[in-house]
């Protein structure tokens, strides 16, 4: 739990923290229950507001706690809905999150970190690298943040049905801060979302799959790229510590805890790279009798970057060549790039573009030299 001054901040509390908190107050567990739909449901941060507490419990909760959200710094809109905030956190940090409308849904992308210590050589968030991790209540401040906008904005018409963990960071290197916030989202007292409704996105974090397999539910994708361990590497450095036959069984450990299961695997098409017919087949190989669906994510550039996405028909070919092994094969429609808040372009927009490209190319160099 993270505090402010010497009160803690209630917003990151599952319930069963909350029932830890409250028991400290010597109070029963059903003021968690109460605490929960004001903060999560009603949008409440002041508790004297909370008029079904006791004035004495009102006025104690105000004394030894808060409820502290996070500020937005920019509200960016694309010109295909996507919303985009810039989002301040303790110590001057920022972070992104987006929300991607649809006929039917609406999806919130949230992060786990400020930056990424992975390096993955096609992702923007990698040039401003890894400043901490994020804390249950910054986590869960953004599904806060991004439900009361989104009633500001559209009187309540655009709602959170899915979440996704594929903004900034890698959420399985932060599982302090990311069980708690499962727990709130699957909480019919908080946002009540259904598990396959909760997406946790990894690049191949082995000890975190297995560790979330058992607990919450959730649905995983996992940010895969790349059919062989030589080109992953290049792509995704983690793949030094998780080759691709330690993830495949986490993976394949992952649906067999239970056969509803099955894994999504985002696979981002970089043109003359990981985009050729032998990578499909090497894909299908990989992937063989694996509950699964693979996810055709074109490249979304950035300053500085030296790859292209592959092109339409290429993708096309491409998602053609592993839909022969029955492998369900989509290609991910971009969305909100012109707000630089498509797949891989979450960054964090403090920097200038000339700064942003100048990290970009120091990442390349490094990426060099461990080539």
């Amino acid at each position: 739990m993270s505090q402010v001054s010497d009160k803690i901040n209630l917003l990151g509390l599952d319930q069963q923290g909350l029932i830890a908190f409250f028991a400290e107050l010597g109070e029963k567990p059903f003021r968690a229950r109460q605490l929960l739909q004001w903060i999560h449901q009603r949008g409440v941060t002041d508790f004297a507001e909370m008029t079904d507490l006791s004035r004495q419990l009102r006025l104690r909760l105000g004394a030894v706690a808060t409820i502290e959200v996070p500020r937005a710094i920019r509200e960016s809109e694309s010109s295909d809905g996507c919303v985009k905030w810039l989002l301040t956190e303790r110590g001057g940090s920022a972070v992104e999150t987006v929300f991607i409308p649809e006929t039917g849904r609406g999806t919130l992308c949230i992060s786990s970190q400020v930056g990424c210590m992975l390096n993955c050589t096609f992702c923007s968030t990698a040039t401003q690298g890894f400043k901490r991790n994020l804390s249950p209540d910054e986590v869960i401040g953004q599904v806060w943040f991004a439900k009361q906008r989104l009633d500001q904005l559209t009187g309540g018409q655009a709602r959170i049905t899915n979440v996704v963990f594929m903004g900034m960071g890698e959420p399985l290197l932060n599982l302090t801060a990311v069980k708690p916030a499962l727990a709130l989202l699957r909480d019919d007292l908080a946002y009540g979302l259904a598990s396959r409704k909760v997406t946790i996105s990894t690049a191949g974090v082995v000890p975190g799959i297995d560790q979330l397999a058992e607990g919450v539910e959730f649905a995983l994708a996992v940010s895969l790229h790349a059919p062989t361990n030589e080109l992953r590497q290049r792509l995704v450095p983690l793949n030094r510590k998780y080759p691709l036959d330690d993830l495949m069984a986490a993976c394949r450990r992952y649906v067999a805890h239970d056969q509803r299961r099955s894994v999504t695997f985002e696979y981002t098409m970089i043109e003359g790279v990981n985009d050729q017919l032998s990578h499909a087949k090497g894909l299908r190989r990989l992937l063989n009798a694996l509950p699964c669906k693979v996810n055709l994510i074109p490249f979304n550039p950035f300053p500085g970057t030296p790859f292209r996405p592959s092109s339409n028909e290429t993708m096309h070919a491409f998602q053609m060549a592993v839909r022969t092994a029955g492998i369900v094969t989509t290609i991910r429609k971009t969305r909100g790039d012109d707000i630089d808040a498509a797949c891989g372009q979450l960054v964090g927009q403090v920097l200038s573009p000339n700064e942003r490209r100048r990290l970009v190319q120091t990442q390349l160099a490094k990426q060099a030299l461990m080539a």
